[in-house]
């Protein structure tokens, strides 16, 4: 693993975070401590709130010169997303990432980090605080798996191609528009082995690189969602483009997402889920 000037203050500012100011509210939270931002499946939390406010001081210090877009100040200042149009590094903060299953009490909730530069994300980072672990990648040196309680790194893998029958992952079409979402799901019934949605996308990026699946499709494309998890299932030898086969980039708010064990298996998939029509489409 890679001994990165950022990487370990990030992953160290990230596990003391969750055990400040998330971990003791873990199952915990009161009403007034739990609000709707666009409806009742988008939360935000007295954790998501101070987790954000504590990691944007933390990671600015890091990084002199660096701008901040985190989850919860661009639900309240969408204007912060043209930083990714200047050339300053930019930190993407998850505070909380998959608050409805941490509001309830459920397991599946981590916290992600990444640093894009120039458009590109150089560094990542997902912590799962239940788990004492995080999973991590710095661009050109790999993808690695940690736990709070070893000094070493365990190297990841993305999971191996397989058949559509045999293949098995997350498939979150909540903003998919009627009828297409209709249409993609009862092809996936038809063509996909097994298939999932756990409610938090790093937990699902965890999944792609520990041998738990092969896939994740996501329609709406917010980079605390994926710029940490793409860097690191690509460390891990993963591929991932839009729906219209274009890479992918943290500046994109929309086109789509698939993340496949390699491009043949993409290209594969995308037929099934979509159509062959769709092949075209792909490039």
């Amino acid at each position: 693993m890679a001994d990165g000037s950022l990487l370990e203050p990030v992953a160290d500012f990230m596990r003391e975070t969750a055990e400040i100011e998330i971990m003791p509210r873990y199952q915990a939270l009161q009403e007034d401590e739990v609000r709707e931002k666009t409806g009742p499946k988008d939360l935000v939390t007295i954790a998501d709130l101070e987790s954000e406010r504590r990691l944007t001081l933390k990671l600015r210090d890091l990084l002199p010169g660096s701008e901040v877009i985190g989850e919860e100040a661009a639900s309240n200042h969408p204007e912060i997303f043209q930083h990714f149009e200047g050339d300053s590094p930019i930190w993407i903060i998850d505070p909380v990432d998959g608050t409805s299953n941490f509001a309830k009490g459920s397991r599946h909730f981590c916290v992600m980090v990444g640093l894009v530069q120039k458009g590109e994300t150089r560094l990542g980072v997902i912590l799962d605080p239940l788990g004492e672990r995080w999973i991590s990648a710095e661009r050109g040196a790999g993808a690695w798996s940690r736990s709070y309680h070893e000094n070493t790194g365990e190297r990841l893998n993305a999971r191996a191609p397989a058949s559509n029958a045999e293949m098995e992952g997350a498939l979150n079409l909540r903003f998919l528009d009627s009828p297409q979402k209709e249409e993609v799901r009862a092809r996936a019934k038809q063509t996909i082995g097994r298939y999932y949605s756990l409610g938090c996308a790093g937990h699902e990026y965890i999944h792609l690189v520990e041998d738990k699946s092969h896939f994740s499709l996501y329609v709406k494309n917010m980079p605390w969602d994926h710029a940490p998890g793409c860097l690191i299932h690509a460390e891990a030898g993963g591929y991932q483009a839009r729906f219209d086969g274009r890479s992918y980039h943290p500046g994109e708010l929309t086109g789509g997402l698939l993340c496949a064990p390699d491009e043949e298996s993409w290209r594969t998939l995308y037929a099934a889920l979509f159509g062959a029509e769709a092949v075209n489409l792909a490039g």
